[in-house]
């Protein structure tokens, strides 16, 4: 009887937290939406367009943040199942996809800068390349943070109660912020040359 009061009250704890979760989703969803319509308005200018060929990386990156998301969702899957082993396992593949995605995207800038693509550009179209992604890896640290955190509980054995709103705190975020690249990338190819 004690254990169930204190799961209920646990629970309870939880969802303003949860409902903070989905509030920063929102704002994070209408930044990326703000600086997307300042791009085509920039763009939209004679000679702003992005001018430009994305370097394939960006599609490797893509890949990687998709698998993530898989990975996310069997992580998410196990800790359901009580399955802490298979869970911790796939946690940390998509820590080590997440770290690999942000190596890919710094790689990324390093060919742009290779291609004559400057953050400080006298088109700021292309400025905005950096914009995009640079704003999205900063969610991508954010991401790895709530990853570890999630995975560091896992370890500690917490009630199942916050080992499974980790989890679905972090799958939440993990998911939104692979939708909001895939968004991104899908925009910048579809404005590039």
């Amino acid at each position: 009887m004690m254990a169930q009061i204190q799961q209920e009250k646990d629970r309870l704890d939880l969802a303003p937290k949860k409902f903070n979760m989905w509030i920063f989703i929102f704002t994070s969803f209408m930044f990326f939406a703000a600086l997307t319509s300042a791009f085509i308005v920039y763009s939209g200018g004679k000679g702003h367009g992005l001018s430009i060929n994305l370097p394939g990386v960006f599609l490797y990156s893509t890949a990687t943040i998709l698998v993530s998301s898989i990975t996310m969702f069997l992580a998410s899957r196990a800790a359901k199942r009580l399955q802490f082993g298979k869970q911790r396992l796939f946690l940390w593949s998509t820590i080590a996809l997440g770290v690999a995605f942000f190596a890919l995207q710094i790689y990324g800038w390093s060919l742009l800068v290779n291609m004559g693509v400057y953050f400080s550009n006298p088109n700021a179209s292309q400025s905005f390349v950096y914009v995009f992604t640079g704003m999205h890896l900063l969610h991508i640290i954010a991401g790895l943070l709530l990853l570890a955190n999630t995975l560091v509980g896992s370890y500690r054995n917490v009630p199942q109660v916050k080992n499974l709103y980790g989890m679905e705190m972090s799958g939440i975020f993990w998911h939104f912020i692979d939708i909001i690249w895939i968004y991104l990338y899908v925009f910048l190819i579809l404005n590039q040359k």
